[in-house]
């Protein structure tokens, strides 16, 4: 029996993987950690525990998350769940089509740097006019401003995460 010999190596882009794994521990650990605590079963509590630590360090409402599994929250509000929505649909996007295509940010250099700044605005200003009284707390309207600050910030990373090498010759 003869074996197959392969002449390339696998190469990992480590930096793609690590980004990869953190943003996969941001969708999954907000959306378990009610599970996880309500379960009751030897370490899994312990575990909701690190989760909910974590999310009242990144989160400026944690107690404004949906109830999951009564009485039990969300690690994070929703504007937080939907900036990490945001991530996660640049990334498939990203998985699509490369970075290839006008919506990417990073090809416009510092033009795409301000833009978005700009568009990563949505987020503070919505907390700002809740926290001014301008208008209350609505779930639909904070996943929405955390939506756009996501797509955002991911239209412009994700591909300088990705990329096997960054090219930057558009900042210049």
């Amino acid at each position: 029996m003869q074996g197959v010999a392969f002449t390339r190596r696998l190469r990992v882009n480590w930096v793609s993987f690590f980004a990869d794994f953190l943003l996969a521990g941001m969708v999954i650990g907000p959306l378990a950690a009610p599970f996880l605590a309500a379960s009751g079963l030897f370490v899994l509590p312990r575990i909701a525990e690190i989760i909910y630590f974590m999310g009242r360090h990144v989160c400026p409402q944690p107690e404004m998350g949906v109830s999951l599994t009564s009485p039990f929250l969300m690690a994070v509000c929703m504007r937080c769940y939907g900036t990490v929505t945001g991530l996660l649909l640049t990334r498939l996007l990203y998985r699509m089509d490369g970075g290839k295509n006008f919506y990417w940010l990073h090809q416009y250099g510092w033009n795409g740097a301000a833009l978005t700044s700009i568009l990563m605005m949505a987020y503070p200003l919505e907390l700002a006019a809740e926290v001014l009284g301008w208008w209350s707390f609505n779930n639909y309207v904070v996943t929405l401003f955390g939506l756009v600050t996501g797509l955002a910030w991911g239209l412009f990373t994700i591909p300088l995460l990705h990329a096997g090498k960054p090219n930057f010759h558009a900042w210049r």
